[in-house]
């Protein structure tokens, strides 16, 4: 399984998670959807989908969360007879970033992922840049980053 990263500072918090949550798919994003790592996947367009639903779980609950008046969910896990998914929120530096991690549960629990997770925050915050802002992605360069930063992902 491979793990790739846009921005290098990402890679190593990402690795040892994977490593130490048993992680078999990671995706760590934007709230919108733009893909900063990966691990696991073999296709592009497993990760244009698995971001995107990503991205609309966050968008969702974050807006429950608004409507009931309380600060958005720490984090959801949904869990299948053979895998579960757990989908959170990472302060970083760079800006808030959501994380998308699939476990088999015979080789991981949620208690694990959840326990790795918070150490996966805490070094994603540590190695974030703290001196610049993420470039927002306008609508006529979308289609160019979102193709580099998939060349990027694997290898290209």
């Amino acid at each position: 399984m491979t793990t790739r990263a846009v921005e290098p500072w990402i890679f190593e918090p990402l690795v040892k998670f994977v490593k130490e949550a048993g992680a078999r798919l990671v995706l760590l994003m934007t709230p919108a959807g733009q893909v900063l790592a990966q691990h696991g996947f073999s296709r592009a367009v497993d990760v244009m989908s698995a971001a995107a639903l990503g991205a609309a779980i966050m968008a969702s609950t974050d807006e429950i969360a608004r409507q009931l008046r309380q600060p958005p969910f720490a984090g959801l896990n949904h869990q299948g007879e053979r895998h579960g998914i757990f989908l959170a929120a990472v302060p970083t530096g760079r800006g808030r970033l959501v994380a998308l991690v699939v476990y088999d549960l015979d080789a991981s629990s949620l208690g694990l992922v959840q326990l790795f997770f918070d150490e996966l925050a805490a070094d994603l915050q540590a190695a974030s840049p703290k001196d610049s802002v993420p470039k927002r992605v306008l609508a006529a360069d979308f289609e160019r980053e979102l193709s580099d930063s998939l060349n990027t992902l694997f290898g290209r």
